[in-house]
C-alpha cells in the first residue's frame, strides 16, 4: 500500500487532435515529492499525455478532452479552473533549452513580475535562491545582466528549471530535458532532479531507459496513446507483468 499523498489522479482519460485519438482510457496516479518517468517510442502519447497536467493542449486547435484530471482533487478541466495559476503550479521544462533572450536575471524574474512582484530586493532573493537550487548561482553570480544564450545549453538548462522554480510551482513537466545535452551535463541534471525531488513532484518523459532506471520512482510506460504498464520503477524494469514493457525495456523494439 502506499503511503504517498497523492498528486494528480487520472481516470478514464481520452485526447483528441480532431478525430485522431492520442489518448486512450488512461488512468494513473502521480505522486508527491516523487519523479515518475514516462517511456515508450515515438509517438506513443506521452508528450501529450504530459501537456494535459498543465492544460498546454489547449494551445493546440481541435484538441478535445474526456475523462478527469484531478490535481490535489480537483479537475483541472473543470470550467472554472484558472489556467494561469494552473500554470504557476504545474511548471514545465521543454526537450531543448529555451531561455528568453534577455538577461540571466531577466529570465528567473519574468514570472515573479508577471505574478506582480515588483521590489527588486524580493526579485533579487527569488534570483539567488532559485539559482542555488539548480547549483548555477556560483558560475554565474558574477554575469547575471548578461545575456542568457551566452552560457552553455548545460546551463541554459539549468536556467530554464530556475524559471520555472521562481514562481515557487509543486509540479515540474519535464519533456525529454536532457536529450539535447552532452553526457555530463545530462548527469548534472539527473543529479540536480533527485535533489528537486525532495521538494517537487517531477514527472518526466524520456526516450533513456537508463535515465528512468536511475532516476525514477514510478514508470509509466505509453505504448500507441494507453499505459501499458505502470507501477514502481524496480519492479517494471525487474519484474514487468506485461509481455510488451518486457520487450520494449530490453530493446526488441521501439
Amino acid at each position: 500500500m502506499n503511503n504517498t499523498k497523492t498528486k494528480f489522479e487520472i481516470k478514464n482519460l481520452d485526447l483528441y487532435y480532431g478525430d485522431f485519438q492520442a489518448l486512450k482510457k488512461v488512468g494513473i496516479d502521480i505522486y508527491e515529492r516523487e519523479i515518475t518517468a514516462l517511456i515508450g517510442p515515438s509517438g506513443c502519447g506521452k508528450s501529450t499525455f504530459l501537456r494535459t497536467l498543465n492544460r498546454m493542449n489547449d494551445l493546440i486547435p481541435g484538441t478535445r478532452i474526456e475523462g478527469q484530471v484531478n490535481f490535489d482533487n480537483k479537475d483541472i478541466y473543470d470550467k472554472d479552473t484558472g489556467v494561469i495559476e494552473l500554470r504557476k503550479k504545474v511548471g514545465m521544462v521543454f526537450q531543448k533549452p529555451n531561455p528568453f533572450p534577455k538577461s540571466i536575471y531577466d529570465n528567473i524574474t519574468f514570472g515573479p513580475r508577471i505574478h506582480g512582484i515588483k521590489e527588486k530586493n524580493r526579485l533579487n532573493e527569488i534570483t539567488e535562491r532559485t539559482l542555488k537550487e539548480v547549483g548555477l548561482w556560483d558560475e554565474v553570480k558574477d554575469r547575471l545582466n548578461k545575456s542568457a544564450l551566452s552560457i552553455s545549453g548545460g546551463q541554459q538548462q539549468r536556467l530554464c528549471i530556475a524559471r520555472c522554480l521562481a514562481v515557487e510551482p509543486e509540479v515540474l513537466l519535464m519533456d525529454e530535458p536532457t536529450s539535447a545535452l552532452d553526457p555530463v551535463a545530462t548527469s548534472r541534471i539527473e543529479a540536480l532532479l533527485q535533489e528537486l525531488a525532495k521538494k517537487y513532484t517531477i514527472v518526466i518523459v524520456t526516450h533513456n531507459m537508463q535515465q528512468a532506471g536511475r532516476i525514477s520512482g514510478y514508470t509509466s510506460f505509453f505504448l500507441t496513446g494507453e499505459i501499458i504498464e505502470t507501477g514502481l520503477t524496480e519492479k517494471i524494469f525487474s519484474v514487468p507483468e506485461n509481455k510488451k514493457t518486457e520487450e520494449y525495456i530490453s530493446g526488441r523494439f521501439g
